[in-house]
């Protein structure tokens, strides 16, 4: 017996230490944790349990069978944050580049199937030179058996991957399913075809940084939603997106007590929004003014930053949040903010998130390149994502509410459940100079004095439609709320709103204007 415990002892050391030493010691020289350090700064101490420790791959092609590493190439299993079991998976790259083989793949199939089964979230740690070739199609089998079980848990549990190093060619369709994205600067990046490839192809010269590093992914493509500035934080990062966040669709997401009086007026507010429609001002400033303890937790801080998306609480409860920004584009939607917000919006509805819309937009942004890029398709999954979601929604109107964006962002038309306005909200197909221009142009055009009656006609409507009563009037604005009551007022409404049920009519899926 001693013999065998003694020989369980030390295959257990060698399977922990993955690819060896050597090159754990090149991971830290190149700035990167281990697979298995990465697990430990990420789960609660002492709680991983690792599943298929001393699987190898069956592979006898190219010398292959010579070449057989305990676990290979993936550390799996699971264990708790703050508590809460979720299911990991850490690429080891020290074994083989981390490459996909199709034992790789099992296991890592293996703990996503136990996870929708339990309803836990899957944590997917990537650090992989990609497929492993030796192994021809069963390593293209092995992704495709993982991309069908991110589609199948997509909206069941939540999944979060981390770029931790080199992801490319199949390899990134996985964390392209997933909801969240994490890539650490200047260690990670994501790609189809590397720059070689890229080169070849197109002549163009471009570093593996340019075409697919962190900062690349989260303010050009929106391929990622966290740029962090290395493995702890990427590691704590999630932790915190963690908390915010259900277990699974038929749970809430976790309560936090907070100290902060949901009942705080907050007069600061009337500083924030200018008088004057057309200035500038940040929304975050209004954001934490609002939500508990100050504490926002933005996701895509760096891509099309004319609208905000993210997660606070309200009196302990998770809300979701999607506000423009009138300090980007005066906060007009475009493409790029009205996908952004769109995918935002349909994981809170998944997954029992309450919704907080603030609104100050001035419409959809004007221009060619938006019309030629598809801003009628792209605006209607922002449209389509609101109409569809049954989750709890507060509106608040801070200032400017002008045409299509106005019904799209949450209206009562489309299903807002408690719609707020400010006093110094403007509601109305478009802004009064545009309005009087079309409306009285023959006018001011033969007027003796155009600039004049321009002036006039201007005041004239917007003292008739650039305000929230005309709205109040039909019923599309529940009340009109002092600035300062913002934060009672819509913890007021969420606490209304906690027992909503509400269904869409049944089918077999929906038809998003992809």
């Amino acid at each position: 017996m001693k013999e065998k415990i003694k020989k369980f002892q030390e295959l257990n050391s060698i399977a922990e230490l993955g690819g060896g030493l050597d090159r754990i010691k090149k991971q830290h020289e190149q700035g990167k944790l281990s697979a298995r350090e990465r697990i430990d700064k990420l789960l609660d101490k002492g709680t991983f349990v690792e599943l298929d420790k001393f699987v190898v791959h069956r592979c006898t092609n190219f010398g292959m069978e010579k070449s057989k590493v305990f676990g290979d190439g993936v550390v799996t299993g699971y264990g708790k944050i703050n508590g809460r079991t979720v299911f990991v998976f850490s690429q080891d790259f020290t074994v083989l580049g981390g490459s996909l083989s199709e034992m790789f793949a099992k296991k890592i199939c293996k703990i996503m199937d136990k996870a929708i089964e339990l309803g836990c979230p899957v944590i997917g740690l990537n650090d992989s030179g990609g497929a492993r070739i030796h192994e021809g199609v069963m390593s293209l089998a092995g992704y495709a058996d993982i991309f069908l079980r991110n589609t199948l848990s997509s909206g069941v549990v939540p999944q979060i991957s981390a770029i931790m190093g080199p992801c490319a060619g199949g390899a990134v369709y996985s964390p392209a399913l997933t909801d969240f994205t994490f890539m650490v600067k200047d260690t990670s990046y994501m790609f189809i075809t590397g720059p070689e490839v890229v080169k070849t192809v197109t002549s163009e010269d471009v570093t593996k940084e340019q075409l697919g590093g962190a900062m690349t992914h989260n303010s050009k493509s929106g391929v990622a939603h966290f740029a962090t500035e290395n493995d702890e934080d990427c590691l704590l990062r999630i932790r915190e997106l963690f908390s915010f966040i259900p277990s699974n669709n038929m749970e809430e997401a976790p309560i936090v007590p907070t100290k902060d009086d949901p009942n705080r007026p907050e007069m600061s507010i009337h500083d924030i929004i200018p008088v004057d429609a057309n200035k500038p001002y940040d929304m975050h400033d209004l954001i934490h003014k609002i939500v508990d303890d100050g504490n926002f937790f933005e996701i895509q801080e760096h891509f099309a930053k004319n609208i905000i998306i993210g997660f606070c609480r309200l009196n302990g409860r998770t809300v979701g949040i999607v506000a423009n920004q009138p300090a980007i584009m005066a906060g007009a939607l475009d493409i790029d903010s009205s996908v952004k917000a769109a995918r935002f919006v349909r994981f809170c509805d998944a997954f029992n998130i309450p919704l907080l819309t603030l609104v100050d937009v001035p419409g959809f942004m004007p221009g060619v390149a938006q019309e030629y890029g598809g801003i009628i398709r792209h605006g209607a999954k922002l449209l389509y994502a609101y109409c569809e979601s049954t989750v709890p929604k507060v509106t608040v109107i801070t200032r400017k509410a002008y045409g299509g964006a106005y019904d799209v962002l949450s209206s009562k038309h489309v299903r807002g459940d408690i719609n707020y306005a400010f006093p110094t909200a403007e509601i109305a197909v478009m802004g009064p100079d545009g309005a009087a221009q079309i409306l009285y142009k023959k006018e001011i055009t033969s007027a003796s004095d155009p600039a004049a009656l321009q002036k006039q006609k201007v005041d004239e409507y917007r003292e008739t439609f650039a305000n929230p009563y005309r709205a109040a009037e039909l019923g599309f604005i529940d009340e009109i709320i002092l600035p300062e009551l913002t934060r009672p007022k819509i913890i007021q409404a969420f606490e209304l709103l906690a027992n909503k049920r509400q269904s869409n009519p049944p089918k077999k899926h929906d038809n998003l204007p992809l």
